[in-house]
């Protein structure tokens, strides 16, 4: 049974590539590209400070349109507590992430193609009883340097920062972090204090992605933005 989360995850920049929504997305892009002028960045977490805020949407998203560049991209789904990745792209989740992780798969054995071009997905796999743990290995670290032999962007998507220590956990082993807030409902102290946990981690805050602001033209679409 999917969780609300999980049937929220919105694949517009594939299904409606001219949209205004998925203009934002390669804005956000783009902001990536510049921010990568003085340090590389090819792994990017993708999260929240609460459930809900459409991180996964976003992580979904972004990979999309980074493999429309023409860029070698896979959507990891560590979000091994509620994953929705796999839903969202139609996959199969028997093995995944924590197949890798606890030994019992190949890595490159375990990515699935997407239906997008450039686009691959590793999966969460089986929900673990130890979803910190499983994060916090060397396992990770050997699976993360691998990957970027293979790919140009490798974009994680991990639970919501105030929730559970996940995302800080990769976010120590990553390039970069985007953090997800959602206008009206999303809470300001929330948003701050999620802030401040991930500037304290190893890696560098990419920006902000703001979701649900309502334009002039449509009460339908999301805004997205990233800022600095």
């Amino acid at each position: 049974m999917r969780s609300k989360d999980e049937k929220q995850v919105n694949l517009i920049a594939q299904t409606n590539p001219k949209s205004p929504i998925t203009e934002q997305y390669r804005l956000i892009r783009t902001n990536i590209q510049f921010s990568s002028v003085d340090k590389e960045i090819k792994t990017i977490v993708v999260t929240s400070s609460e459930p809900n805020d459409g991180k996964s949407t976003t992580a979904a998203n972004l990979a999309i349109v980074l493999a429309q560049e023409e860029k070698k991209v896979l959507l990891v789904d560590a979000d091994l507590r509620k994953p929705s990745i796999h839903y969202a792209f139609n996959l199969s989740n028997i093995h995944g992430l924590t197949s890798v992780l606890t030994k019992k798969m190949n890595l490159r054995k375990t990515i699935l193609n997407s239906n997008v071009s450039n686009l691959d997905i590793l999966s969460s796999g089986p929900i673990p009883p130890n979803p910190s743990e499983l994060l916090n290995s060397k396992a990770i670290e050997t699976a993360i340097d691998e990957l970027k032999e293979i790919y140009d962007y490798i974009i994680f998507d991990t639970p919501p920062v105030l929730v559970v220590p996940d995302s800080q956990i990769v976010v120590n082993k990553c390039d970069g972090v985007i953090m997800v807030v959602a206008s009206g409902k999303t809470n300001k102290q929330s948003a701050v204090k999620a802030k401040d946990l991930l500037m304290k981690a190893n890696t560098s805050l990419l920006g902000v992605v703001l979701n649900g602001v309502e334009t002039d033209n449509s009460n339908y679409y999301y805004y997205k933005s990233l800022t600095k």
